[in-house]
């Protein structure tokens, strides 16, 4: 008989240790703010994908913005709608390198741990806002067979089964597959079809071995695809400040294979322990956009990409853990190669109405009866990039025992080289009606390379004073976001310098605003790293049984703030630039206690994240509230079990839920905001001896809320959260 899987995730097998990375401070109390979710908390709660643990965890939120390329992170009171993540993402101790894989849905998940606050001495880059650390179910923990099933009100379905085995005491094998089937609840009223469903599979093959009683190898295989609609994007009325239902006239998708393998060794010499995690990456991935969202045909992008990453973590720390000192030292290293192609189709409506317009009332001026006319309505802008980068780091920390108190010191010495190769590209033929008969091809490049190379240290300091009924710690810790480029300005780069050849070849002098933008140099799309210093105090109580308190306030400095912006002008993209320095301070707390078969959890987060300095060349934005960031969230989760003496039910368990979030202000001058929202949620479990049976509903008051704002060629558009849903979910255990 299968025995049922357990909370620990530590065993001695032939005094042969499995356990958790050697990064982690595997003690209850430690001097960071945390939240750890075990795997009954998961099933308990209905967690499905990383967005449904947003509210659960203080000042950590990650909305549904259109689909999962778009998986943006907020953690007190900083985050990123594009490029580089603010939170690391580990998986089984192995990092995920590209943000576009970080909206997954999860199965099999034995523990999550979300570390709040720069992780950056032992993470390293894009870790400001903290670390998510994943543990999969180990076939070293549980064999057996698991199975799910589960149907919504809106007919999705989703379903999983996995196989756990040990053959040997020293082997353990494990295969587990997932699939989701979304219907969608959002109807593109233009095509008359639900714009936001769409479909994703995944699997995991995990082999571990106990070679012997020091060496342990973990290789863990994952693949997954996704294929999905979403960008229910509604535009907004000005005039009556209602909402235009979702309706644009091109095809959106979503589409993505990604597949990681992973090998960790575990070696014990009795005096050091060892680990070296390796992995090679493959990321390959397709976005379709109706990029005006609009029934026009205005303009559409298809952004492929394809990442190759090539990781390796090597840790070594003293085995000893009785010692006053404990030390850890990391090599860290890694390489990406990233293709990409974006090309921006023009189309009628665009042609006009972003680029001849423009150019036309510039010349108007001077000739007022005379227009510049193009051979076609609709004309690609084609540009293709290659991207490498290169990083290594070297890091220390060491733990003093003295007592109670516990001293913590820590250093990072992070390099990183990264390049781009680009070209850009568009033909067309043109004709000025006042001097020419005919149309004149004319073909634009625009080639070449720029290069940038980042450099970091990253200290992390703290002190930690023990009790019986706890601790109380402080932190200063330094963290940092790496820096890139804006491959989507190229496509108006381009624009400009159309016109500007144009216009030259035919001896005309315009302003400068009817040429679309002013960003006309490969050197305007490079961004430097953001970085920060987070300053913390916190403690970890259980002053009774059952009882545990959490609680932290910190204060953040940020420097060189990434802030997303758009190009002055009918802009067709958007870009990434250092424009800020912001500040933010707040408090978290967690309470947590049970009775018997009545537990009850409080979670809150308040955080008020405002700019410094930030002028975009037109406002000051000096002691506005940073956009997009919530100022409050917040939980409450109560449920009660009833064991049942019956051989058919076991256990019933009935829970309810609470969450709340905002104001979230979605501009830098925060005139256009969402107030703060309510969610209800409500689950009953019937446990058997290898059925459960859940049925569950999520937004049951049926709250209307905004999740997402944007601008697109001068209009504004928001995105609803999810409307009132109910399931009914039954998992199998053998």
């Amino acid at each position: 008989m299968a025995q049922e899987p357990t909370d620990s995730l530590h065993h001695d097998i032939e005094l042969v240790e499995i356990s958790a990375s050697l990064k982690s401070d595997n003690r209850a109390s430690k001097p960071i703010s945390a939240t750890t979710i075990t795997m009954a908390q998961i099933e308990q709660r209905g967690i499905g994908s990383i967005k449904e643990l947003s509210l659960i965890a203080p000042n950590f939120y990650q909305p549904d913005y259109g689909s999962s390329i778009t998986s943006s992170i907020y953690v007190r009171g900083f985050g990123s709608r594009i490029d580089q993540p603010v939170l690391g993402l580990t998986i089984d101790d192995v990092p995920v390198m590209n943000k576009n894989s970080y909206d997954f849905d999860l199965f099999d998940i034995r523990r999550i741990e979300l570390l709040r606050g720069p992780q950056g001495t032992l993470y390293g880059r894009n870790t400001s806002g903290g670390v998510m650390n994943i543990t999969s179910l180990s076939p070293f923990d549980w064999q057996g067979f698991r199975g799910m099933v589960e149907l919504t009100s809106n007919l999705s379905q989703r379903a999983s089964m996995a196989y756990y085995s040990k053959p040997t005491e020293r082997l353990g094998v494990s295969l587990s597959v997932a699939g989701n089937n979304e219907m969608g609840y959002f109807r593109n009223t233009y095509t008359d079809t639900m714009c936001d469903a769409g479909y994703n599979i995944g699997g995991r093959l995990r082999l571990q071995w106990l070679a012997n009683n020091h060496l342990s190898l973990d290789n863990i295989l994952t693949a997954g695809y996704t294929d999905e609609g979403g960008y229910a994007y509604q535009l907004l009325d000005k005039e009556s400040g209602h909402y235009n239902p979702i309706a644009y006239n091109d095809p959106s998708s979503y589409k993505r294979l990604s597949i990681s393998d992973g090998l960790v060794l575990h070696w014990n010499s009795g005096n050091i322990r060892l680990q070296s995690t390796t992995s090679v990456q493959y990321l390959g991935d397709e976005m379709t956009l109706d990029q005006d969202f609009t029934p026009k045909s205005m303009f559409t992008l298809q952004q492929q990409q394809s990442e190759f990453a090539i990781t390796e973590d090597i840790v070594i720390r003293n085995a000893d853990t009785s010692s006053r000192w404990q030390w850890l030292c990391g090599l860290f290293g890694f390489a990406k190669w990233l293709d990409m192609s974006s090309p921006v189709t023009f189309k009628h409506d665009g042609v006009e109405e972003l680029i001849l317009s423009n150019i036309n009332n510039g010349i108007h001026n001077v000739f007022p009866e005379n227009n510049i006319k193009f051979d076609t309505d609709n004309f690609v802008i084609a540009s293709d990039f290659n991207i490498p980068v290169y990083g290594t780091a070297l890091y220390h920390q060491s733990y003093f025992d003295l007592g109670r108190w516990r001293l913590t010191a820590g250093l990072r010495f992070d390099i990183e080289q990264t390049s781009m190769d680009y070209h850009s590209q568009a033909e067309l033929g043109y004709m000025f009606d006042y001097t020419m008969t005919e149309f004149k091809p004319l073909h634009t490049k625009f080639k070449g390379r720029e290069k940038q190379l980042f450099w970091e240290v990253l200290p992390k300091f703290s002190v930690e004073y023990r009790t019986s009924v706890g601790n109380i710690y402080g932190t200063i810790t330094r963290g940092y976001k790496s820096g890139g480029y804006n491959t989507q300005i190229f496509s108006d780069i381009l624009q400009s310098k159309m016109m500007n050849d144009m216009l030259s070849d035919l001896g005309i002098e315009l302003d400068s605003s009817a040429t679309q933008t002013s960003y006309d140099s490969a050197s305007a799309t490079r961004y430097k790293p953001e970085t920060s210093w987070n300053f913390e105090v916190g403690t970890h109580l259980s002053p009774i049984a059952r009882l545990s308190i959490d609680a932290a306030a910190f204060w953040i400095e940020c420097f060189d703030q990434q802030v997303t912006v758009l190009p002055k002008g009918m802009s067709t993209g958007r870009m990434m630039s250092n424009a800020a320095r912001a500040r933010s301070y707040g408090v978290e707390l967690s309470v947590d206690y049970g009775y018997r078969g009545f537990n009850i959890r409080g979670d809150y987060g308040y955080t008020n994240a405002r700019f410094r300095k930030y002028n975009d060349g037109v406002e000051e934005y000096a002691g506005k509230r940073i956009p997009y960031s919530p100022e409050h969230t917040a939980a409450l989760i109560a449920s009660y079990s009833w064991h049942i003496d019956n051989n058919t039910l076991q256990n019933i368990t009935l829970s309810a839920d609470w969450r709340g979030t905002g104001s979230i202000y979605w501009n830098e001058a925060n005139t256009l905001r969402q107030p703060f929202y309510s969610l209800l949620g409500a689950q009953l479990t019937l446990r058997m001896k290898h059925v459960q049976l859940t049925i569950w509903g999520r937004n049951l008051l049926n709250s209307d809320y905004d999740q997402f704002y944007f601008k697109s060629v001068g209009n504004e558009f928001f995105s609803k959260g999810k409307p009132l849903s109910a399931g009914i979910k039954v998992n199998v255990t053998i």
